[in-house]
């Protein structure tokens, strides 16, 4: 965040208006208009008088790299203490934020879109593998090919699992390329000057393709059961609506393959813009729930291992796995309710 961005955030956080600022500092509206444009930069004792208006220190005015945490508090101090220079050195948490250049951004929006296709191919693989299992299982039910039972399971499961080997190589593979960006998704960042225009633009010109996308995938979702249902509705042999079913799989995986592929490079002007999920408030949830959840899920684990072991009814104790998964969007909710207080 650059200075003239933090004199209009600060400005607005303070409900004035840039000729209520100017006579704060005793000059005029058209200067203030020109250091929040860019056009001009404060001189240093303007600098000092913002700092102590404000209540900030001059660090967090002058230093790019430093972001404005924990700033909107220090503004809703009483208006006697605004005025202490303690409060603007001391009381007010500036967080060093890292720096992200149009370089950097460009070639981090670059791996997003080369790896968006295979990961997406690998989801449509997942999706796909066990249409083989189907169609041999069929087959050795109710013909035309001969086959016997065991052979088509063995032979199905050595093709999905062959399916399912190369989805997981292209998603390491893939996921590798993007492990150094991943501070995006976890730390608060700061798109140097004219960065943040030139992602906002790019975002603006791939929203039709994106809308699109989302569109034809649910679309294709929806649409996949259409073949089962005619099969159904026709009466036609069982090995018929064994075919429908595997139909059915091959649209969905198309769907999900362009559903997955369109999210995966909106994700990425998110994160680079900390919009939606990745705003900064939602990262420092995610920080706090991190702890939260492998502690959840390290005891859910015991939990289901121990009823297991101890009745031995395998086929019975898988049913602690959606329950967890209930409670703890329950107590995610509640959390975040209670955090939310808080910061309020």
């Amino acid at each position: 965040m650059i200075l003239a961005e933090k004199i209009t955030f600060l400005r607005k956080q303070k409900n004035w208006s840039q000729e209520e600022l100017a006579e704060q500092l005793e000059i005029s509206r058209q200067s203030v208009s020109k250091w929040e444009s860019g056009a001009s930069i404060p001189e240093l004792d303007k600098i000092l008088g913002m700092s102590r208006i404000f209540g900030v220190s001059t660090d967090c005015l002058l230093k790019d790299e430093i972001g404005m945490e924990g700033i909107s508090g220090a503004l809703q101090e009483p208006e006697g203490t605004q005025g202490d220079a303690s409060l603007s050195e001391e009381n007010t948490p500036c967080r060093e934020v890292r720096s992200v250049s149009l370089e950097e951004a460009k070639d981090y929006l670059q791996t997003i879109r080369k790896t968006a296709v295979p990961i997406s191919i690998g989801v449509l693989l997942c999706i796909l593998s066990p249409i083989c299992l189907l169609v041999m299982g069929g087959w050795s039910e109710y013909g035309p090919v001969a086959i016997t039972e065991d052979q088509a399971g063995g032979l199905g499961l050595i093709i999905l699992l062959v399916f399912v080997a190369a989805a997981v190589v292209l998603f390491i593979f893939n996921g590798m390329k993007l492990e150094k960006y991943a501070f995006l998704e976890k730390e608060e960042i700061r798109l140097q000057y004219g960065v943040s225009g030139i992602v906002e633009k790019e975002k603006e010109d791939n929203a039709p393709g994106y809308r699109q996308s989302i569109a034809a995938g649910v679309i294709l979702c929806i649409l996949s059961v259409v073949p089962l249902f005619v099969m159904i509705a026709l009466e036609v042999p069982e090995i018929w609506l064994v075919y429908s079913v595997c139909l059915l799989l091959a649209i969905v995986s198309a769907g999900a393959c362009l559903l997955v592929r369109a999210g995966i490079i909106w994700d990425g002007y998110q994160k680079l813009l900390q919009e939606g999920d990745y705003t900064v408030k939602e990262k420092r949830s995610h920080e706090r729930m991190e702890a939260f959840s492998g502690a959840y899920w390290c005891l859910i684990v015991a939990i289901y291992l121990g009823i297991s072991f101890l009745w031995n009814n395998w086929e019975i104790s898988w049913i602690v796995w959606p329950v967890a998964a209930l409670v703890f969007a329950a107590l995610l909710s509640i959390i975040r309710m209670i955090s939310s207080r808080r910061e309020r």
